[in-house]
């Protein structure tokens, strides 16, 4: 089980193809993950989101998530080089 305790951050991405190739790789190499997601869409404290603020300029966003990617402490290593072996 991987807690807030004994976990450490692999990736940050906002590209949804990146979350899901890596989460694959770390399935199949059975690997416990955690992925928490933050959609950047809602208002923050400002009163604007990133999605609002970019709209306003007429730009399309591809930034409404932002995906962190958990692993154990202890297979923080293997999966980094899993991870990013083919980068």
């Amino acid at each position: 089980m991987i807690t807030i305790f004994n976990r450490r951050e692999l990736i940050v991405t906002y590209d949804m193809k990146i979350q899901a190739d890596t989460r694959t790789i770390l399935a199949d190499n059975k690997i416990d993950y955690y992925v928490r997601v933050r959609n950047n869409t809602y208002g923050s404290p400002l009163g604007y989101g990133l999605h609002t603020i970019i709209d306003s300029f007429g730009v399309r966003s591809h930034y409404n998530y932002e995906y962190k990617i958990y692993v154990k402490k202890t297979d923080y290593e293997y999966s980094a080089y899993l991870v990013y072996k083919k980068k």
